[in-house]
């Protein structure tokens, strides 16, 4: 547990402050009432600036859809579902059980417990209204998508902070899940990747991109790309920016891996450079603006 307590500490809240304040009146969504656990005490790990820390939203976008507007709505050819937000948080078509973890919703219920207004009537239905890639590019520049890109583009240090609260969760969610003779070298691995900035935006940005690894369902033939999975594929390498590195080259590992056992038909390899190029970014030093 020491491992969660030093980390939590450095992705607190305070992005708020640093990057600005949620959206204005109207409606709350629902509370999330797990959404506001506090971090322990520090205890050793660095300090991110007000900078580092608005450079992980800005990097997330970017890393998500070159941080434009229109980017915040989309839906990937062959995928069943849209994703939302600079972290495209995906949601599901009523009737559609896929095996990715869905987070729009989640994303909207964690604004509304945050005490985010004017969240667009869309946002608080129960399942996404548009059935088909089709129709949802049809309906493009209506008036629900629209309010949605407005909105969310309103809200990006709002957005940030619920892809670092997922982040925090992750390892608590992780070691009840991983083989108990890897628990311990995935809490060390942890550990040495979260001792750089740029280690600490890795295992937030990892969780948001590819998940925390501990859903059963992300599997292809009992083979996982989740942060649990990189976190095991790793090689001994002194903390520091060698572990930044080697994060970075055991996520690529596990991502080719996805792809050699994935279905052919997804054809899954058409994504490997931008996942390739992605993975790169956890390697060099985190800057600010």
């Amino acid at each position: 547990m020491q491992v969660i307590r030093a980390l939590l500490p450095l992705l607190v809240p305070s992005i708020m402050a640093a990057c600005g304040g949620p959206a204005e009146t109207g409606n709350p969504a629902p509370p999330d009432p797990g959404a506001a656990s506090s971090p322990a005490p520090p205890a050793g790990m660095p300090t991110l600036t007000t900078a580092q820390k608005a450079a992980i939203g800005r990097k997330i976008w970017q890393n998500e859809s070159n941080r434009t507007i229109a980017g915040l709505t989309h839906w990937n050819e062959g995928e069943e579902f849209p994703s939302f937000g600079i972290g495209h948080f995906i949601w599901y078509p009523k009737g559609f059980d896929g095996r990715w973890t869905e987070t729009f919703p989640e994303f909207v219920r964690f604004a509304g417990h945050r005490g985010a207004r004017r969240i667009p009537d869309t946002a608080l239905l129960p399942d996404c209204p548009w059935s088909s890639r089709a129709a949802f590019y049809r309906d493009f520049e209506g008036p629900r998508l629209t309010t949605l890109r407005k909105w969310l583009a309103t809200n990006v240090p709002l957005q940030t902070d619920f892809i670092m609260m997922k982040s925090r969760r992750a390892l608590p969610n992780i070691l009840p899940a991983a083989p108990p003779d890897q628990r311990a070298r995935i809490k060390a691995n942890y550990q040495k990747v979260a001792t750089t900035p740029n280690g600490i935006y890795a295992l937030i940005d990892y969780v948001n991109f590819k998940g925390d690894g501990a859903n059963p369902r992300e599997q292809y033939r009992g083979e996982g790309w989740g942060l649990m999975w990189v976190l095991m594929e790793m090689r001994n390498v002194p903390p520091g920016q060698p572990a930044a590195r080697e994060f970075a080259a055991a996520a690529k590992r596990r991502l080719d891996l996805r792809v050699r056992n994935s279905p052919p038909e997804r054809g899954e390899q058409r994504w490997t450079a931008g996942w390739h190029k992605r993975c790169d970014t956890y390697a060099a030093p985190l800057k600010g603006p």
